[in-house]
């Protein structure tokens, strides 16, 4: 029960640290969480913290860097692969070297061995620190990769040093040859052991999703079972280095890419939600406990009256200073001697290198596995003595955890200022160009039967380019008012010629109407009452019949003149209505204030407005119904609407406007003259809305496809691709649970 409450104390403490970090957010969370595990271990309502070393590697360590190796930048981590090994190895054996015969030389009373076994301990960094540093510090891709992969190797030269200084500090002998003999089998080993792993991993989860045995459920569960498994068989099995054999699986784990479907999507996004709340909980129980430890680590030697105080901060400055500057010269001499990606050149010293190698060497802080590594240290030596200077090593390397800790929080700030809160204008350049690349791909697919349906996805899509460029200010809401105005400007101009047209057919047929009514009154009479007629020969009653039949033809042709004269004078009323609107619209935007915007449309509405009541004075008739009006009116959206469908077209690749804006505007004008036809109420049609639905699953597939075109040919890192994969699993997601 004692265990159970302490497992809640630290999640609380890590939930708690995660609000207060919110309020100070100089303070890095690591350094929050260490002092809420510190205020802890003081306060005697909660229960003690020993720690268990195995324990904790397989607990937390273990798990931990596996996802760090699986979600790190593969790309990069090659890159710099033998810089991180020169740092990992080279410098974890020369800083085991250095403090060890520094301290000796400086305070003979810390055995030469002894003293080696503090730098050892201090070889690794932290990992779980490591990881955190982006969220505080804007650091290169090259900087950040040189140091995961680091932290990632670091851990087995470090342990192996350890173990022999400290088996010859009890033992009193020490064999080099054995040693580089372990050490080789324990690197080599564990990394031949993860590469197998990895391989048989991929295997089983590929054939299991082949066979439709693959559940989120299992997998989830298998994958988190993953790491723990591996360092187990590793460490207590084969005796090679367990963490070495995690992260080489880590690294080569990729079941999770090969899959494409609804199934695989959410399987992806539970996983990686399911491992970033684990990620979280155990980084932050990482840091708890650092505290938690650290009070009883550092309490017994400040308080033994025999050992001075001073000289246990003097004996933390000396290694400090010793790690530190060993740390930069060592990275300056890697970046020196590392040849520039883009020259092929070795790199000259220049201040922007200095600053790399100060960004590089604070950024390796040590942590938890320096302090496990030292509370392992025995408390006997074989011949039955005390191990010498035992407290005193603990509390040093409790101090130099501090100090590099605070230092990473503090100096990396200055000399790299995090710009996380920018979004990286070419990652989504890049987004952008895959969208793009979508539409182009879906326009290529418009049939007659599934228009509505892809004109109606891409929409969606541009409206999704638009967000992106303005999130880096590319993008401004003026450009597409600007379009807006030039369209209504286009309407304006169509439908004024159009009411020019309207008005000279009106002339033309008015005047027509008044000579045939001229020649219908000049008509002679047809013929008298049968009463009254008079003989008359056969001649004339032809000629009379000819006469009526003309004159019945000269009154039909009356009837559809006049017919046609109503439907110009609807069409007429209807394109001034429209003209009204357009030019109230046009009246009412908001161009910054023009004036002579302002003058302009106030004269062009006046110049409509007279122009309609003078032609209203000299056509005088009565009034016309409102429904043939309407009918009018629908007709002349219509034409107008194909016209500016017609218009926009020819403006793309004319530069004058965006391409979203234009296609944006082209396919709400297209929906508009659909709708006028009764085709597209779509929300009541199942068919077309299934269209839909199946549009967007196919923009996702070719989503997908651009993605890893870039991938392959190396315009976005893996990284970067498998951010947005995750964007596009999430709308599959949610597109398959519409359904």
């Amino acid at each position: 029960m004692e265990t159970f409450i302490l497992i809640l104390c630290i999640l609380a403490a890590v939930l708690v640290s995660s609000f207060i970090s919110r309020f100070i957010p100089r303070i890095s969370t690591p350094l929050v969480q260490i002092v809420l595990g510190a205020v802890m271990a003081l306060l005697p309502i909660f229960p003690r913290m020993r720690l268990d070393p195995e324990l904790f590697m397989v607990l937390f360590i273990a798990p931990l860097l596996y996802y760090e190796a699986h979600t790190i930048n593969k790309v990069e981590l090659l890159k710099g692969l033998r810089s991180s090994l020169s740092l990992a190895i080279g410098l974890a054996a020369l800083t085991m070297i250095m403090v060890g015969v520094i301290l000796h030389a400086a305070w003979p009373m810390f055995p030469l061995a002894a003293a080696m076994a503090l730098g050892a301990a201090l070889g690794p960094t932290d990992a779980v620190a490591v990881s955190s540093l982006g969220e505080s510090a804007d650091l290169t891709p090259d900087e950040h990769s040189i140091l995961a992969g680091e932290s990632l190797f670091n851990d087995a030269t470090g342990v192996i040093g350890f173990q022999f200084a400290i088996l010859a500090t009890v033992t009193g002998s020490f064999s080099l040859p054995q040693a580089l003999g372990e050490f080789f089998v324990e690197f080599v080993g564990g990394i031949g052991f993860g590469l197998i792993m990895g391989f048989v991993v991929n295997w089983l989860f590929e054939s299991a999703r082949r066979l439709g045995w693959e559940t989120t459920t299992t997998r989830i569960l298998l994958e988190l079972f993953l790491p723990f498994l591996i360092y187990m068989v590793g460490q207590n099995i084969l005796h090679v280095s367990g963490i070495l054999a995690v992260v080489s699986t880590g690294l080569l784990v990729r079941f999770d890419h090969t899959g494409v479907g609804p199934n695989t999507s959410k399987a992806n996004i539970v996983s990686s939600s399911v491992w970033k709340v684990l990620s979280f909980s155990l980084n932050g129980a990482v840091f708890v406990l650092l505290g938690m430890l650290l009070p009883a680590a550092m309490g017994t030697s400040w308080r033994d009256r025999r050992v001075s105080n001073w000289m246990l901060m003097a004996t933390i400055t000396l290694v400090c200073l010793t790690v530190i500057v060993l740390r930069f010269l060592w990275t300056a001499s890697v970046l020196i001697f590392t040849k520039d990606h883009e020259t092929g050149s070795r790199r000259r010293i220049t201040s922007k290198l200095l600053r790399s190698a100060a960004v590089m060497t604070f950024g390796g802080p040590k942590g938890t596995i320096t302090l496990s590594l030292a509370l392992t240290i025995p408390y006997m030596t074989d011949d039955g003595s005390a191990f010498p200077m035992r407290s005193e090593l603990i509390f040093v390397a409790a101090g130099v955890i501090i100090v590099t800790l605070v230092l990473a929080n503090f100096a990396l700030p200055l000399l790299a200022p995090s710009q996380s809160s920018e979004v990286p204008a070419q990652q989504v350049e890049k987004s952008i160009k895959v969208l793009r690349g979508t539409v182009r791909e879906l326009s290529s697919r418009i049939t007659d039967e599934n228009r509505l349906a892809i004109q109606q996805v891409i929409k969606q899509y541009n409206h999704r380019i638009a967000k992106l460029k303005s999130r880096i200010g590319q993008y401004s809401p003026k450009d597409f008012q600007d379009l807006q105005v030039q369209t209504m400007e286009w309407e304006q101009d169509y439908m004024e010629e159009r009411l020019s047209r309207i008005e000279e057919a009106q002339d033309q047929l008015e005047e027509r109407i008044k000579s045939e009514d001229a020649s219908i009154e000049q008509a002679p009479a047809s013929t008298q009452p049968a009463a009254q007629a008079e003989p008359s020969t056969e001649a004339e009653t032809v000629a009379d019949r000819d006469a009526d039949a003309q004159l019945i033809d000269r009154r039909s042709d009356r009837g559809d003149d006049q017919e046609e004269l109503l439907n110009l004078r609807s069409q007429e009323q209807a394109a001034r209505r429209i003209l009204s609107t357009i030019s109230g619209s046009l009246f009412h935007l908001d161009r910054g204030g023009e004036l002579r915007w302002r003058a302009y449309t106030a004269r062009r509405r006046l110049r409509g407005l007279l122009h309609s009541e003078f032609h209203r004075l000299k056509h005088l008739t009565q009034p016309i119904d409102k429904d043939r009006v309407f009918v009018a009116g629908r007709h002349l959206q219509a034409e107008m609407n194909h016209f500016l469908i017609e218009k926009l077209y020819s403006e793309l690749g004319k530069g004058r406007f965006k391409t979203e804006d234009l296609l944006n505007t082209i396919i709400n004008h297209q929906m508009i003259e659909s709708s006028a036809e009764g085709k597209t109420e779509y929300a009541g049609m199942p068919a077309v809305r299934d269209q839909v639905e199946e549009a967007k699953r196919e923009g996702y597939a070719i989503e997908l496809g651009q993605i890893q075109d870039m991938v392959e040919s190396g315009e976005i890192s893996r990284t970067t691709a498998r951010k947005m994969r995750r964007n596009v699993y999430v709308m599959q997601v949610d597109a398959d649970s519409a359904l």
